[in-house]
């Protein structure tokens, strides 16, 4: 109330525009952007760990590359969310105080980089023009001093421009022109003089960028002047790689922040500084882990360590002699080994082309973007990955004489494995109440079946997917493993390795057959009185058409349902023991190669919307 009563605006909310107003590309565009901040995150996430962890790593270089992924982890934070539920929501509401907070903690973040890859720049000209003085110079308390000063900068940067925002009238309009509380779109939208805030705005973001990029121009003279003195070509290639992951961040931060900034404020020019703004708000934090890891060579050893030492930790932490294992295959019978790798490899590349196709088509064509089609997207996402998780190594199987996995490999196929089976259930389950709403409450789905509930619902899905990875995977993890390491099947599987532990496995047993039956039993029970429910009301239907529509409509979707839970049935929901693995290995191929075959094609031949989808998209590449 008080940040309102400040500036007497009339306005109490705004609604982001977001990136596009195109509704073909919202759902596109939402999960390029969502693989884009679970990039950043992990990425960003990543460098930090390895860095902390690392004692070789407790460099200032390091240090600085410490804040400047701390930095990009926070400031993605601060906007990705609620840019990604612009996608998802017709009307992305932000308050006026959740605007001017984001407003200051975007700022706060974006002008304390600059000033973090300034200190960047400085430290590489004192580490190659004055390595003599560079302990001196760069000293722990002149680095902390450094460090404080550019979040300092950051902070005094972020007020100046929040506080003259305050004093700003906002009237009638309220859409903001951007997928973030930013400056210039807020300017556009006051209906008072903005003059004195352009003016704050030229200032201080020009000190903000011209100091900066001053700073570094002139570092890196002084380097380029420095390395063409160095007589050995070696020591010139590595003074030059030492700065270029420097180089490449600085190019794309500063020069898509100038484009944005420092440029005249039209609503014409808007949509263009909303594709440049991508560039350091979003491209730039992801790309930052990776340019400074796959081109520095102390960050690839630190990783290789890291792998390293958790792959033993995780070999010790349950006292097993076992570091790696052997997996069997599908079959030991050397005859039978070349028709079934064809057999198997002509399966996944079928599997691969038919759900990114579907994908694809449901991204590309606009009378797909339905709820039905969202959960059909997601089902094709999740076969597509957890074939990748199983197959490759099945394949090698019949290549190799002896399939081997590592300990740590194995655990990590398995947490994959179990995550994508679990959260395939939880889709279908919300595919079969989609089909509930669409044709029991015709009239309620639009309200019912909204963007947001349809995203929660995915959401909900991958939540209990990793949960039940998580449990089974921990569960394993606790077993001993003695001298046996052959598993008699093609992939890390719960139950073969329960059978291979030389420990008490009954609690393992208890957890798994707990875990199959919480994920099979609630989300069969959904679907059969979903069906149930489905089958009573087409009954009462007066019109032979109508039955007949509806019976189409839910016709894939129970192929698929029959398919996947039978053999996983088959294969999971039984006692563990020797002579039904063998068993579970022939009824496991079927929901783990099959089914995520036959999907795409089951949906597409039996449903007229995607055949049209294909006609349309096929004329489109003709012509």
């Amino acid at each position: 109330m008080r940040m309102l009563a400040r500036n007497d605006s009339l306005v109490t909310e705004f609604i982001l525009a977001g990136l596009t107003d195109r509704p073909e590309l919202q759902q596109p565009l939402f999960y390029l952007f969502l693989m884009i901040y679970i990039v950043t995150m992990m990425g960003n996430l990543g460098l930090i760990v390895l860095i902390g962890i690392n004692s070789h790593l407790h460099t200032l270089m390091y240090y600085f590359l410490f804040n400047l992924s701390f930095i990009d982890l926070c400031y993605s934070s601060v906007f990705t969310p609620k840019m990604l539920m612009n996608f998802a929501s017709k009307k992305n509401i932000i308050s006026y105080i959740g605007c001017m907070t984001q407003l200051f903690f975007f700022l706060f973040f974006v002008i304390s980089e600059c000033y973090m890859l300034t200190l960047m720049a400085y430290d590489r000209y004192v580490a190659i023009c004055n390595p003599l003085l560079y302990k001196v110079t760069m000293s722990h308390e002149m680095c902390s001093v450094l460090t404080l000063a550019a979040y300092a900068m950051g902070f005094a940067g972020a007020t100046v421009h929040t506080g003259y925002m305050l004093k700003l009238t906002f009237c009638n309009a309220n859409i903001i022109n951007h997928y973030l509380c930013d400056i210039i779109p807020l300017l556009q939208l006051s209906c008072t003089s903005t003059y004195v805030n352009e003016v704050v705005v030229l200032i201080v973001v020009g000190i903000n960028i011209t100091i900066p990029s001053f700073t570094i121009l002139i570092s890196y003279i002084f380097i380029l002047i420095s390395i063409l003195h160095i007589r050995s070509t070696q020591g010139r290639s590595k003074a030059f790689s030492t700065c270029s992951s420097h180089i490449i961040s600085i190019s794309l931060f500063f020069g898509s922040a100038t484009f944005m900034y420092l440029k005249y404020s039209s609503p014409e020019s808007m949509d263009q500084r909303k594709v440049s703004s991508i560039f350091y708000t979003n491209v730039g934090p992801m790309l930052n882990p990776l340019i400074y890891s796959l081109r520095n060579k102390d960050v690839k050893v630190a990783l290789r360590k890291t792998l390293i030492k958790i792959q033993r930790r995780m070999a010790m932490k349950n006292d097993s002699s076992v570091i790696e294992f052997i997996l069997m295959g599908l079959t030991d019978k050397p005859e039978l080994q070349p028709p079934l790798f064809f057999l198997l490899l002509v399966n996944y590349v079928v599997t691969v082309m038919g759900n990114l196709s579907l994908i694809n088509l449901i991204c590309l064509n606009s009378h797909l973007h339905t709820p039905m089609y969202f959960f059909l997207f997601n089902l094709s996402f999740i076969d597509l990955c957890y074939s990748f998780v199983i197959t490759p190594k099945m394949l090698m199987s019949f290549l190799s004489e002896r399939n081997i996995i590592s300990f740590a490999g194995c655990m990590t196929q398995l947490f994959f494995y179990c995550f994508f089976v679990s959260s395939e259930c939880y889709v279908l389950t919300a595919m079969a109440c989609d089909r509930y709403v669409a044709i029991c409450k015709p009239l309620l789905y639009t309200v019912t079946m909204s963007r947001r509930v349809c995203s929660l619902l995915m959401s909900g899905s991958y939540m209990m997917g990793f949960a039940c990875a998580m449990v089974l995977t921990e569960c394993t993890i606790r077993l001993i493993f003695c001298d046996s390491n052959i598993i008699n099947h093609y992939m890390c599987e719960p139950f073969p390795l329960l059978q291979l532990s030389c420990s008490n496995t009954y609690a393992s047993q208890l957890v798994v057959s707990i875990v199959a039956f919480k994920v099979i039993i609630p989300s069969s029970l959904i679907i059969f009185l979903s069906y149930t429910l489905i089958l009573f009301n087409v009954l009462h239907m007066s019109s032979s058409k109508g039955r007949s529509k509806a019976f189409s409509t839910c016709g894939s979707h129970i192929i698929t349902v029959g398919l996947f839970y039978a053999f996983g049935m088959l294969t999971h929901v039984k006692p563990s023991s020797a002579g039904f693995v063998d068993q579970g290995k022939f009824f496991s191929v079927f929901y783990t190669n099959v089914v995520p075959m036959l999907n795409p094609l089951i949906y597409s031949l039996r449903n007229r919307d995607v055949k049209l989808a294909v006609k349309k998209t096929l004329k489109r590449i003709t012509s």
